[in-house]
């Protein structure tokens, strides 16, 4: 089964920027979408980007302008380039796909913005 490894959250002050990253274990790695998903204190998985094999990207409204997905298939990982971060945007990120119906999550990477 494919594994998947975030990398790259940490502490930053309010302003700051931070790269994610997701790497997959599978070679060949090119699922149709690939998502970001930051969980809430409260533990919900809310919706931060997408991206589609062909690159079409969608944002939630709430990090438009500020956040950019990307992927790099050979590299077999996904980024999230993260600017002016807010305290808002604190939480455990978390990449996913979704294969034969069945959601595949990374270990998450948290990410804490102070003010």
């Amino acid at each position: 089964q494919v594994q998947l490894v975030e990398s790259g959250g940490g502490l930053v002050q309010a302003g700051g920027s931070l790269r994610l990253s997701c790497t997959a274990s599978e070679n060949d790695f090119t699922p149709d979408v690939m998502r970001w998903y930051r969980q809430t204190p409260d533990k919900q998985r809310v919706f931060a980007a997408s991206i589609t094999n062909g690159g079409y990207t969608y944002y939630a409204d709430s990090v438009k302008g500020r956040f950019t997905i990307s992927r790099d298939n050979a590299k077999n990982t996904m980024y999230l380039q993260m600017t002016s971060l807010k305290p808002e945007d604190t939480g455990v990120y978390y990449c996913n796909f979704v294969r034969r119906n069945v959601n595949h999550w990374g270990q998450g990477t948290q990410v804490t913005v102070s003010s």
